[in-house]
């Protein structure tokens, strides 16, 4: 018997420390079937109630008594906890795996109780054999059903058996006896079989439930942005489609608002991506304060943050976007670095402004787009003349490179005057585009947008190449002046591109006059001055471009050696009734004279202004009163018949009057 009771106790010691998921579900599977614990219940108490029929013995009736009575409250208790757990409203706690040890210990112990009563107070042969296989029938059973405790099982397997084995010993006879060896021997199968199957059940529950943690861990990796902990686009737009098909009504109000911090390429290139990160997680932290239990932050990507505000309207979204753009004038301080950051927003609120998820977002983004259009650091609704400009910006973009393809691009020039012989000194090359659709667009149009979609080198190198071959074709030698936007000013092609229409042409660098504006001198990294050198070197000339207006500093005419300074035509259209701007325009030819540099007046439109330039010391003059911008051909022809005569009424015609620039 003492090793019978090791081998029992090291089953049981093998199984005693175990993680409370693992015992929760353990628990769980004992009233996982109320049916087979039903179907034990029965059983027992039949064959007891036949026993005690058989048995007329008082002592045997309370013991089959006691059987039917435990058998019913198991029953009831199993089924009341079964309906629990199938609503989700029970729990496997340590009270309820105590009410079934108890049950099953007191049954099976009541069944082996019934087996030795019946085999030591009685010689009825079918009362020992039914007691007997009750008994072992029923331990079999448990040690399978029960082996998720498998102390509860191995306890009533020997509660039901040892009593039963000591009866078949204590009867006596041969066979009896040598089935209560078998029984002994069967007690340490069962113990074995229950440690086997609890082992199975125990590494098939870890099993699940590692893989539910590592489930749950991806299904969090795709849906939440590891850097902020906010969610990402996927599940922002899968939480978006859900408000919109199912919990929204034709009236109810939604609001998106779409954020990105101003500038922040410039902190992540001065300061690194690890300031830039740190920067993203506090501006994570700063929307959560704002938005509290309003909505939901996701967010998009980069430093894009999207909120979704459900049952809010225009004036709460507009209240929200002023409170976060509040929230960032306070400034950022990361480590040693006080960073003074701005935010741009734009919002849309439906159904007002969208009535479909893609419609909704694709608003506040053009919306966004408005507030950095009028300046950053504020927020802007969403109107539908933005979707109007928005389609046409989307409509130019498409065209613009098929326009350098399909030739729908062309230049026309304006005459550069001499003022003291009244030839054409030089001619301004203007770019024209006549749109398949939208009709003549404006240079001020879509060069701006050429920029942003970075083309515009290809369309300088365009316009490079042809100024210089319809200057190479002119009867004189007048230059050719060519307005370089900035962004080819920050391009290593541009001395490429120069040289390449150079050489085609075959006109001399000394007639090619590149026109920039002091623009390019404001966020100048020196790249800008190192190309202008290298233009020069090759004998190009450079004009100053509206000089006088914005950002007109004198520092740079010291720093940079123009040889043309072209005064902005605002100065010369108010000349004749503005004492200011009549001051201004000669001390502008005084300082150009003393630095030796040409000047040209734009915007010459009367003979009261032409005097006014000559009184000024201008050396050359362009505008309406000598000749509008007009074709190569015409140019050639206006060229070679010599002075222009002045007149006030020039022939009208379509081109707009802006240039490129």
């Amino acid at each position: 018997m003492r090793a019978i009771r090791t081998f029992l106790i090291s089953r049981l010691a093998r199984h005693t420390a175990q993680d409370a998921d693992v015992r929760r579900s353990l628990v769980e599977t004992l009233y996982a079937s109320p049916a087979s614990l039903t179907i034990g219940a029965v059983t027992g108490t039949a064959v007891g109630i036949v026993i005690a029929n058989l048995s007329q013995d008082p002592t045997i009736d309370a013991i089959v008594a006691a059987v039917c009575i435990v058998a019913a409250l198991r029953v009831v208790t199993a089924i009341f906890f079964h309906r629990q757990l199938v609503r989700g409203t029970a729990v496997a706690s340590r009270v309820w795996e105590l009410v079934y040890e108890l049950g099953a210990w007191a049954y099976a112990g009541l069944l082996g109780l019934m087996s030795f009563a019946t085999l030591v107070a009685s010689g009825n042969s079918v009362m020992h054999m039914l007691s007997v296989s009750m008994a072992t029938g029923y331990a079999g059973g448990i040690s399978g059903r029960n082996a998720g405790r498998v102390h509860i099982a191995i306890g009533q397997v020997c509660l039901a058996l040892l009593p039963t084995t000591t009866g078949l010993w204590l009867e006596g006879s041969t066979g009896y006896r040598v089935l209560a060896v078998a029984m002994v021997m069967m007690i340490l199968g069962l113990a074995e079989i229950s440690s086997t199957t609890h082992r199975i059940v125990v590494q098939a529950l870890k099993g699940k439930r590692d893989q539910s943690a590592l489930a749950e861990k991806f299904e969090r990796l795709a849906r939440y942005d590891s850097l902020t902990g906010l969610e990402n686009r996927m599940a922002m737009q899968m939480r978006l489609q859900d408000i919109f098909d199912n919990h929204m009504s034709s009236h109810d109000a939604v609001a998106i608002l779409w954020m990105d911090i101003d500038r922040f390429k410039e902190i992540n290139d001065s300061l690194g991506h690890i300031v830039g990160d740190q920067l993203l997680r506090i501006v994570a932290q700063r929307l959560k304060e704002v938005v509290r239990d309003n909505g939901w932050i996701a967010r998009f990507g980069g430093d894009e943050f999207v909120i979704i505000c459900p049952n809010a309207d225009r004036l709460t979204a507009q209240t929200m976007s002023r409170e976060i753009i509040e929230y960032f004038a306070h400034g950022f301080g990361i480590g040693d670095h006080h960073l003074e950051v701005t935010a741009s927003i734009g919002y849309a609120v439906a159904p007002q402004d969208g009535r479909h998820m893609d419609e909704l977002m694709q608003h506040a983004d053009i919306a966004l787009y408005e507030a950095k259009r009028e300046g950053r650091n504020r927020a802007s609704s969403f109107s539908w003349l933005f979707k109007e400009r928005f389609n046409r910006v989307h409509e130019i973009e498409t065209g613009l490179r098929r326009a350098i393809e399909g030739q729908e691009l062309k230049l026309v020039f304006q005459p550069i005057v001499d003022l003291e012989s009244l030839h054409i000194d030089a001619c301004e090359a203007l770019l024209r585009w006549e749109h398949p659709t939208l009709g003549p667009i404006p240079p001020s149009e879509f060069i701006p947008i050429a920029e942003g979609m970075g083309i515009i080198e290809d369309i300088t190198s365009w316009v490079l190449r042809n100024a210089c071959l319809a200057a190479a074709s002119w009867p004189t030698d007048a230059r050719v002046a060519v307005n370089i936007s900035p962004a080819s000013l920050k391009s290593a092609e541009l001395p490429g591109s120069v040289i390449a229409a150079l050489l085609e042409s075959g006109l001399p660098a000394r007639r090619l006059e590149l026109e920039v504006t002091e623009s390019i001198f404001l966020d100048d990294s020196g790249q800008a001055n190192t190309i202008l050198l290298e233009l020069q070197r090759i004998g190009l000339r450079l004009a100053l471009d509206d000089f006088g207006t914005g950002y007109s500093s004198l520092s740079y005419l010291r720093s940079y050696r123009f040889d043309t300074l072209k005064v902005d035509q605002s100065f010369m259209a108010g000349v004749s009734a503005n004492a200011e701007d009549r001051a201004i325009v000669r001390a502008i030819g005084n300082l150009a004279r003393d630095l030796a540099m040409d000047t040209v007046a734009e915007g010459i439109e009367t003979l009261d202004q032409l005097d006014h330039a000559r009184d000024a010391g201008f050396t050359n003059v362009q505008g309406y009163l000598f000749s509008r911008p007009i074709s190569c051909e015409a140019v050639a022809a206006l060229i070679a018949s010599g002075p222009l005569i002045p007149s006030e009424e020039p022939p009208i015609i379509t081109y707009p009057r802006r240039r490129l620039s």
